[in-house]
């Protein structure tokens, strides 16, 4: 239906319509057009309205269907149980239902929105990848015990650095040179010594298995345990 005014109009032909820019999808170029012409795997990093939490959400799409969904958040307790019920509601859905869905956090409904911007443009991680990457492939961002890469730190003025969680691990001993600076730390693997244990490995045994360190920790000139000295 018109208004009066344009049905007053003659018609004028459109021109040349070379529809929509090609983005590289899976090792290819797709002009997308519909949900269905979206496929490829990525991410978005969302954030709560008082930003005392974040998610980093991956997805696994083919064919505008959500195939596999990773969903890590930290800073905020709740959070944690809003991801459990994320990972049961996405899979499955299209993108665009996705992304007018309430994923119980607004931290992953803003990792969503993230995430959508992302993939739409053609900025995926297996943009290059012939075929896309396996259902799984999210696993990958976890690695070996399948645990998320946190890195958790803290700091004051006067009492200066405390190393509390890094890639490595869950950290155990902080290394001092003389000048009370630090040098290296020891770290404990909890993935690797949980596996241990869940094999039947006792507890001390797992423990000493899945301990490590880095930088001149055997030159420290004091140890310190970062949570309570």
């Amino acid at each position: 239906m018109n208004t009066h005014e344009v049905d007053q109009m003659c018609c004028v032909k459109k021109g040349c319509n070379h529809g929509p820019a090609p983005i590289p999808q899976e090792g290819g170029w797709t002009q997308a057009k519909e949900v269905k012409d979206i496929s490829g795997l990525t991410h978005g990093v969302g954030w709560c309205a008082p930003q005392q939490g974040a998610c980093k959400l991956t997805l696994n799409i083919k064919k505008g269907i959500i195939q596999e969904a990773l969903v890590e958040t930290l800073g905020c307790s709740g959070m944690t149980h809003s991801a459990s019920m994320a990972a049961e509601i996405l899979p499955g859905k299209t993108i665009l239902e996705a992304l007018n869905t309430d994923l119980v956090c607004d931290a992953i409904n803003t990792a969503m929105r993230e995430l959508f911007l992302q993939i739409v443009y053609g900025r995926s991680q297996s943009a290059f990848s012939e075929g896309g990457l396996p259902i799984g492939a999210g696993l990958e961002d976890l690695g070996k015990g399948l645990r998320s890469q946190v890195g958790t730190t803290y700091g004051t003025l006067e009492k200066g650095a405390r190393y509390l969680e890094l890639a490595e691990g869950y950290i155990n001993r902080l290394a001092l040179d003389a000048n009370g600076e630090i040098i290296g730390y020891e770290f404990i693997r909890m993935g690797a010594m949980m596996d241990l244990i869940k094999k039947g490995t006792p507890a001390d045994e797992a423990l000493k298995k899945a301990t490590g360190s880095y930088g001149r920790f055997s030159e420290a000139a004091k140890v310190i345990d970062p949570r309570h000295e």
